[in-house]
């Protein structure tokens, strides 16, 4: 069973698509994109209720001109699981995807069984990172979406991917080119001003896996294995043949490696 919902939640409405029966796993996509980061988890993991939705700015989500911050996605996100009433969810998010989950378990610690956290990191901006958000809000304010993805497509993927997987830098691009100017804005603003989530990872007692992509420039390696070094019980794994974009770079990999954590929590 597959159907797309639409979730109203305060100014916006929530597009949601959701696919198969079972315990739930909420799918968190990262930025630019929207739900169909998540393209082949979502048409795999049988036993699995997947849960992906376009956070507010993405997809076929509204797209308000303001409202964006770490508290409102996670807002949202309560919202979805409110309406497809759904007690508590593994949640799975990927870069600012794994920033929203920081805020979920800051606020709604209770609806959240397990975490997947994809090439993402726990600290805040720095003030580097911070005026570099700035730029990229004023180059998407003058160049649209189209900019944002020539800035960052080069940066995203593995050499390989790239190489021996164009259709994959297509579908990235086709993804991020369609996410409105608001939503694009919102969400660097949001990253610019979400709070250091570290002192968070030494307080989770909820089985955790941290992935990342081999060649991830982004969130490396190294920094994904000393956040999950962080949390107690936590596993980790990188991704052979990936940047910042398992999921979709090597799906089969990403998907067995999901599936293998999600055993253990049932």
């Amino acid at each position: 069973m597959s159907r797309m919902v639409r979730v109203p939640e305060d100014d916006v409405e929530i597009s949601v698509q959701e696919r198969g029966a079972g315990p739930a796993l909420l799918l968190v996509h990262g930025f630019p994109f929207d739900h169909d980061l998540w393209r082949h988890q979502l048409k795999t993991l049988p036993g699995w209720r997947r849960i992906a939705p376009d956070l507010r700015g993405a997809g076929q989500s509204s797209a308000p001109s303001a409202g964006y911050s770490m508290t409102r996605y996670a807002d949202d996100l309560i919202a979805v699981l409110d309406a497809l009433d759904v007690a508590a969810a593994v949640v799975c998010g990927l870069s600012m995807g794994g920033y929203v989950i920081f805020e979920l378990l800051r606020r709604y610690r209770s609806r959240v069984r397990a975490v997947i956290l994809c090439d993402t990191k726990s600290e805040a901006d720095s003030e580097e990172g911070r005026r570099g958000r700035e730029d990229m809000i004023a180059l998407a304010r003058e160049g649209g979406a189209k900019a944002v993805a020539d800035k960052m497509l080069p940066v995203l993927l593995a050499s390989g991917t790239r190489t021996e997987r164009p259709e994959v830098e297509v579908q990235v691009r086709e993804m991020m080119e369609r996410t409105p100017v608001p939503g694009v804005v919102g969400a660097l603003q949001a990253m610019r001003d979400r709070v250091d989530s570290t002192p968070l990872l030494t307080e989770l007692r909820l089985p955790v896996l941290v992935v990342t992509g081999e060649a991830d420039g982004i969130c490396t390696p190294e920094g994904s294995a000393a956040m999950a070094g962080k949390i107690k019980g936590a596993r980790f794994a990188t991704v052979s043949g990936a940047g910042h974009l398992p999921p979709l770079e090597q799906p089969f990999v990403t998907t067995r490696l999901i599936a293998d954590f999600l055993k253990t929590v049932l």
